[in-house]
Order: structure tokens, then sequence, then C-alpha cells
């Protein structure tokens, strides 16, 4: 684990998630809503959540890995412009 988040950022716990009464799950980073998930996406996450569910590092690491590389370093200047 350590080789994967060599800045400890998972152990912020920065993710979390809502499963919805239709089935779908929502992730979040930080608190704000970064995906959303549907059918069978929705399925298999939620399947893969019961089988990591008491491991909060690993928990992290199945977010993150769902969400995909969406932060780069480069938020703020867009904002600046």
């Amino acid at each position: 684990m350590s080789e994967i988040d060599k800045r400890n950022r998972l152990g912020e716990e920065p993710f979390t998630y809502r499963i919805t009464k239709k089935g779908t799950v929502v992730i979040y980073y930080k608190g704000k809503q970064i995906k959303f998930l549907k059918d069978r996406e929705a399925l298999r996450l939620i399947e893969r959540i019961n089988e990591v569910e008491n491991n909060i590092a690993e928990l992290q690491l199945l977010l993150a890995k769902i969400t995909g590389n969406f932060k780069r370093g480069n938020e703020k200047l867009g904002k600046n412009k």
C-alpha cells in the first residue's frame, strides 16, 4: 500500500460514497460530488465495497481508482483567468 500512496493522501480519507435507493452510487471527494455510477458499474462497485468494507485503506484506494485521474494540480489556474 505504501508504494501506491507515497504521500499518504488516502490516509486522510478524502473519498466518501452514498448508495441511493435506486441502486446508483455517488462518489464524493472532500464533500464534492465527482462521480455518479449506475446500472452495471454501480452493482460491480457495490460488490467490491462489500468485500473491502472493513479495510478503510483498501476502500479509499478502490474509490480513488474508480474516479480516475480527475485532479491534476492546475485547478486553481482556471479560476484566476
